[in-house]
């Protein structure tokens, strides 16, 4: 007997309809997750003011939240809760949403989502040269950053609020999570 499985595709996802469920397709596998609870989104826009305010003073990229297509390949579309892409960057931003690997993305993790963020997303991120990835565990209160190292991911910050990270990525952000994880 010949099982074949058929990878979805990017033109499979534009198909899928907008109805607030956040739809990723990852190694041509469909995911889909439930709009974010309050404090997700409150993580997550603490974490883009952050940024924003560190972009106003070093103009080096551009940052987007969730919902924002980030297609890595055409089996392999994601939706990170904020990315960054760097002006000098590999990713292209267009019109529809960005292409290629952003330099930075982060995940606030949720029930549903922490074992996919921690391993099949990571695999990807890390395959298709994402630079930096930002874990955030809202019910530890931690911050994760691995940067890309040789092609393989290293942790480089670890961190319990109310504690700080630094990111390798950006010179001088520092990220306090005694505000940033409130």
């Amino acid at each position: 007997m010949n099982l074949t499985t058929t990878k979805l595709t990017y033109h499979d996802y534009l198909l899928l309809p907008d109805d607030g469920k956040r739809y990723e397709i990852i190694d041509g596998n469909l995911f889909v997750t439930p709009s974010p609870v309050t404090r997700h989104q409150l993580i997550v826009g603490r974490f883009l003011h952050h940024m924003m305010t560190y972009l106003e003073t070093h103009p080096v990229g551009t940052v987007f939240t969730a919902p924002y297509d980030v297609v890595l390949s055409d089996t392999d579309i994601v939706e990170p809760d904020l990315l960054l892409v760097l002006h000098n960057g590999r990713a292209k931003i267009t019109e529809k949403n960005v292409q290629g690997p952003p330099d930075m993305t982060l995940e606030v993790l949720s029930p549903g989502t922490a074992a996919r963020d921690r391993d099949l997303k990571r695999k990807r991120y890390e395959h298709f040269g994402v630079q930096e990835y930002w874990l955030i565990d809202p019910n530890q209160n931690t911050l994760e950053i691995l940067a890309l190292k040789s092609g393989r991911y290293v942790q480089v910050c670890c961190a319990s609020h109310p504690a700080e990270c630094a990111s390798t990525l950006l010179p001088g952000l520092v990220l306090d999570l005694e505000s940033l994880l409130k």
